[in-house]
């Protein structure tokens, strides 16, 4: 059994790729490696959109629940994962509407226990769903009281 350059060398075998494509040789792509590759790329993007929102609900968390422990990092962490978080839903429109339905709820469920993690209070301190709505998360001078 020979090994494919997809096997050997996954940036020669994306170059190549790539080469057949912009000459348009449809026949000689490796058809069902691209599909892999290709949802393999879109599941990255929906994982970055939560783990950015994770970082940043559980942020919202701390900076609500531990008032006396606010600082310029936590408020920094704040705007950088807001700004992350919109170049991100730029870059991938279709983002949009998964972020309230789907993205936040699956999100928040991580935030909450990466709070508990951080902050060493009870997990029954913070709200079981999401207290933030999908403006305020996104909303650049939002920090809850």
């Amino acid at each position: 059994m020979t090994t494919s350059t997809y096997d050997r060398d996954f940036h020669a075998w994306s170059q190549e790729q790539a080469d057949l494509l912009r000459a348009q040789r449809f026949a000689e792509i490796d058809v069902d490696h691209l599909i892999e590759e290709l949802d393999a790329m879109g599941a990255r993007e929906r994982r970055e959109l939560i783990s950015r929102l994770k970082v940043l609900l559980a942020h919202l968390l701390k900076w609500q629940f531990q008032p006396h422990l606010r600082s310029r990092s936590w408020e920094a962490t704040i705007k950088e994962q807001r700004l992350s978080l919109q170049d991100l839903v730029d870059e991938n429109p279709s983002f949009e509407a998964l972020l309230e339905q789907q993205a936040i709820p699956k999100a928040y469920r991580l935030a909450r226990l990466l709070a508990v993690k951080e902050t060493n209070l009870e997990e029954s301190t913070f709200p079981r769903d999401c207290p933030y709505s999908l403006t305020e998360t996104r909303d650049l001078d939002y920090y809850p009281q």
